[in-house]
């Protein structure tokens, strides 16, 4: 699989040691130091030292081998979809439903079902095991997501992710009250050093990572808000929320509370997408409605007081 990224003015003058560390989060140390040693790293077409310090424009081309031979299948998993065309489908995913193959996961995904819906029309700039897949929400997390259906689309639209020009609202109920309606949480994320599979707020270095959120509804002990996001990182709402006292409700990795109503994961919805057509140029936007699942802890809750 082939990844090419272009270092925003932001994260001009990093070491590409650190840089690499942020930005391929979900590879250990040991597994980055191969993939340098062997050269399938680069910048700018060359290899590079690890001193280097990375400029705006800069491109890393990296290219990550498979483990091993997988083979994902199309399978007719019913998918709810909100619109399609020749560059674009976009589709509302469940709760529960991971988005691509991953270990224990490689034949019920939205990738799978994506595969039987639309063959071979999706991009291939992430390769086999994603295909087509620009962004990303958790298994847990319902909502909104577009995927490309040519590489010209994808790279379009993965410019407007690297640009945090896409409008992506969520909702979600935490736990706390709060004491004022609105606020911007504005904390850099990195990989956990002590589990590599969470994130965590840190005070130097990380990449740059902001959260919009107002409160829509008081619940007691919990509230219902509207998040906003301004950049995309892995688990950023889960670990702003968290760094700030409001935890997701039934988010078993970033709170240590013990969710109610039986949940099968964090209470949180993408529920509005924005984004320029990339043939068109026109803005086109899609909203998702609260789901059942989402209603129901609402109504719960809303008992409650």
């Amino acid at each position: 699989m082939i990844q090419l990224y272009t270092v925003e003015a932001e994260d001009e003058g990093k070491r590409i040691d650190i840089y690499l560390n942020e930005l391929l989060d979900e590879l250990s140390r040991s597994a980055l130091q191969k993939l340098i040693k062997a050269s399938l790293i680069t910048v700018n077409d060359k290899s590079f030292n690890k001193s280097l310090k990375i400029k705006t424009g800069d491109v890393i081309r990296v290219e990550i081998p498979e483990a091993k031979e997988i083979t994902v299948e199309p399978k007719n998993i019913p998918i709810e979809v909100l619109y399609e065309d020749e560059d674009v489908i976009v589709v509302n995913k469940e709760q529960g439903m991971v988005v691509h193959p991953a270990p224990g996961h490689y034949d019920d995904t939205l990738v799978n079902a994506l595969l039987y819906r639309c063959k071979d029309s999706l991009s291939g700039i992430n390769g086999e095991l994603r295909p087509g897949i620009v962004h990303r929400i958790d298994k847990d997390t319902s909502g909104v997501l577009v995927i490309a259906k040519n590489d010209n689309a994808h790279r379009a639209l993965s410019e407007q992710l690297s640009a945090h020009s896409m409008k992506r609202i969520y909702y979600a109920v935490v736990y706390n009250g709060f004491n004022e309606q609105e606020g911007t949480v504005n904390a850099n994320i990195e990989r956990a050093k002590n589990d590599r599979k969470k994130m965590a707020v840190v005070p130097v270095g990380g990449r740059r990572a902001v959260t919009h959120y107002t409160v829509l509804e008081s619940l007691g002990k919990f509230t219902f808000i509207k998040l906003q996001l301004e950049t995309g990182r892995t688990h950023q709402i889960r670990v702003h929320m968290s760094h700030i006292g409001h935890p997701l409700l039934g988010d078993t990795v970033y709170s240590s509370a013990k969710p109610p109503f039986d949940l099968q994961g964090q209470v949180l919805h993408a529920g509005i997408l924005g984004f320029i057509h990339p043939r068109t140029g026109e803005y086109m936007e899609f909203s998702s409605p609260l789901p059942e699942y989402f209603e129901k802890v609402l109504d719960l809750l809303r008992k409650r007081i």
